[in-house]
């Protein structure tokens, strides 16, 4: 069992991690501007105050324990700052970055190109600032992470209120409890400054997912009113090899599957109790 980690921003993804990480980890502790409201199923000593924007929170940081990084790292001047001020080139750092920070294919061919991590990523996109500073100048091992879904994240409620509308454009899904043991996983074995896609390894159109949907939920969609960029098709085959160095595959590559059992969840939630 490994010594003590750091969640560092508690959202929906650290939500899933922190049960997980407690089988590995002898301590586990996570942040928020607001621990008390946030973290409240938490033991007191598990709970850190902690804002980017307010370096006299950054202190209450425990030193030498590993950390993920779970919010944008934004603005750069501060990610370098607090990097500093807590020694991260001593430590273990796994930063979640966003697929979004490649580059939109220019080819005119259909369908787009496969992304591995060599493509070209966009500098000018503050957070990918961040992202980099940390990697080149922290050794953080960044996960560049597709669309995220799983309980309380419904693709299908996405397409009912039309958030999401049927086009040609390719999406990148990944199941969150995916997600978490991904992000042990890379703490445990990824190699330092390396980036790794985090994908389930199956780019879908939202035209067919929404068609499929239709089928077998009855949801209706519309056609996106305006033209839509080809979106990216994301390889997960570092994702795949770091995942198997831990002992484990990836266990939601059947989005539709998935969808079922979070649906099902849903309903019985919203019927009124008895």
């Amino acid at each position: 069992m490994h010594h003590a980690l750091t969640i560092l921003g508690s959202g929906y993804t650290a939500k899933f991690v922190l049960p997980l990480a407690a089988q590995h980890y002898a301590q586990v502790c996570a942040t928020s501007r607001d621990p008390d409201r946030n973290l409240a199923g938490l033991r007191a000593e598990q709970r850190i105050k902690f804002d980017l924007a307010r370096p006299e929170t950054w202190r209450l940081i425990p030193p030498a324990t590993d950390l993920l990084w779970c919010f944008p790292a934004v603005p750069v001047e501060l990610v370098e700052r607090f990097a500093e001020m807590a020694s991260l080139r001593t430590r273990r750092l796994v930063v979640l970055g966003s697929t979004s920070a490649y580059v939109d294919s220019l080819s005119t061919t259909y369908p787009p190109p496969w992304i591995d991590e060599t493509a070209t990523i966009e500098l000018t996109q503050p957070r990918v600032q961040g992202e980099e500073l940390l990697r080149k100048s922290y050794n953080a091992t960044i996960l560049r992470v597709s669309g995220i879904y799983g309980p309380g994240r419904n693709p299908l409620k996405w397409i009912r209120t039309g958030r999401v509308t049927r086009s040609r454009k390719f999406v990148n899904l990944i199941h969150v409890e995916d997600l978490a043991t991904t992000c042990l996983a890379a703490i445990k074995h990824g190699e330092k400054g390396t980036i790794y896609n985090v994908s389930d390894g199956t780019p879908r159109t939202w035209d067919d997912i929404c068609r499929t949907v239709e089928r077998r939920w009855a949801i209706r969609s519309s056609v996106s009113p305006e033209p839509q960029p080809m979106g990216k098709r994301i390889v997960n085959q570092r994702l795949c090899e770091l995942l198997k160095a831990d002992g484990v595959n990836l266990r939601y590559t059947d989005l539709y599957h998935e969808l079922e059992h979070i649906e099902e969840v849903f309903l019985n939630e919203a019927e009124p109790s008895r």
